[in-house]
């Protein structure tokens, strides 16, 4: 698991609206998720930023049923 400041590092993408996405969700969400949620979290910061769009963007679905369970929460937080 991350420290808190690395989460916060991991968090800074190279998109713009994943950042502001990301922060948004890691202040309000993520402390309320159990550790398995907050474990698939920090998994699905290390899927490259188009593929998480794509998920978010609903291109097609995760097919890890723990980081899609992440994106459905993402999207939400999103309003998508």
């Amino acid at each position: 698991m991350l420290n808190d400041k690395q989460l916060v590092w991991r968090c800074r993408r190279g998109i713009r609206e994943l950042d502001v996405l990301f922060d948004r969700f890691l202040k309000s969400v993520y402390p309320t998720l159990t550790n398995a949620e907050q474990a698939n979290f920090q998994r699905l910061l290390e899927v490259q930023d188009p593929v998480i769009m794509d998920w978010l963007l609903g291109r097609y679905a995760a097919q890890d049923p723990g980081l899609e369970t992440i994106v459905e929460k993402l999207k939400v937080l999103s309003g998508l």
